[in-house]
């Protein structure tokens, strides 16, 4: 699993997300990614995600991509 950094990445829906911290499950001491939404949403502003999942690849027209790209800081 890479070492995560900090600063801003692109999902592969195209919406720019900064990730501020790797943070821990209280319970399971799972690695989990604290990221920031930098587009309007309704929903919520902060979200986690498991570490694995984060760097994760999902297929999009039969096609394997990560979903999410790191962009720089």
């Amino acid at each position: 699993m890479p070492k995560i950094k900090l600063g801003r990445y692109r999902h592969y829906k195209n919406k720019d997300y900064r990730v501020l911290a790797v943070v821990k499950h209280s319970e399971t001491l799972q690695d989990l990614v604290l990221y920031e939404c930098l587009h309007d949403n309704p929903r919520s502003k902060l979200w986690v995600r498991p570490k694995e999942m984060f760097f994760g690849e999902v297929e999009i027209d039969g096609k394997k991509v990560k979903r999410f790209r790191y962009l720089g800081k």
